[in-house]
């Protein structure tokens, strides 16, 4: 799966599993810089729910909500060309722009700020946050204060971890992924599994890597943004 996570991923996605066997482990090839939380729980509940174990593939970038979905399986498959990043919710703006909602509330209130020092630069700070509405304000703010429960419900999701190991998880993701003030951290595979994600980091001269490795570039070969595929169905968009 290549795409932004939003809701109109269930369809495509249901699509690629209809046939996939529950009594079978998964590997979903996942790509994305993020999107909405809520959504990747849903993936998560999607994915597991048709097969035995499931396994987040990264060859490239899986931030935000991506993250999100990864911490959800039961294990993940890195090289050193993956990373995942902070839980920031990102929110579709009017003008079909993709925002991470703490930039949308770091730019308002510094406009704010900028206004009361100087209140002649309000046209200025108007015209440049003029697609941010109140509303989109505060759904910023809602999205960001559900973080915390996104990522228990997250890391809930493997059947074989106990509330223990989800809170322990939690204490030490927390720091990292919902304190972090910088959307575009990078996290690899290395400080992944120092963290406690359960990430196999590849060896990347090895057979199984370079197979993943052959398939995403075939991928980026076809300029595609969108890409849903499975054993019989395929949804690729250029």
């Amino acid at each position: 799966m290549k795409d932004y996570i939003f809701p109109y991923n269930i369809t495509p996605l249901e699509d690629t599993l209809f046939d996939a066997n529950p009594d079978e482990d998964l590997h979903l090839m996942l790509d994305t810089l993020g999107g909405d939380g809520e959504t990747a729980l849903r993936l998560i509940r999607q994915t597991q729910s048709r097969c035995r174990k499931l396994t987040v593939i990264v060859p490239d970038q899986a931030k935000s909500a991506g993250t999100l979905l990864a911490l959800g399986a039961h294990h993940v498959y890195m090289g050193p060309t993956s990373d995942l990043g902070p839980i920031d919710p990102q929110l579709r703006l009017p003008d079909n722009s993709i925002v991470a909602a703490r930039a949308i509330i770091d730019a308002v209130e510094e406009a704010e700020r900028r206004i009361q020092e100087n209140p002649a630069t309000y046209p200025l700070h108007a015209s440049l946050l003029e697609s941010v509405t109140a509303l989109i304000v505060q759904q910023a703010r809602d999205e960001l204060d559900r973080t915390d429960d996104l990522l228990r419900a997250a890391l809930a999701c493997p059947s074989t971890r106990s509330n223990a190991d989800i809170e322990n998880l939690f204490g030490r993701l927390h720091e990292p992924l919902v304190k972090t003030k910088s959307h575009g951290a990078v996290i690899s595979a290395k400080e992944a599994q120092d963290f406690g994600i359960p990430v196999e980091e590849a060896d990347s001269a090895s057979p199984r890597w370079q197979a993943v490795w052959r398939l995403w570039t075939k991928y980026v070969a076809l300029n595609a943004t969108r890409v849903y595929e499975g054993q019989t169905a395929s949804y690729i968009v250029p």
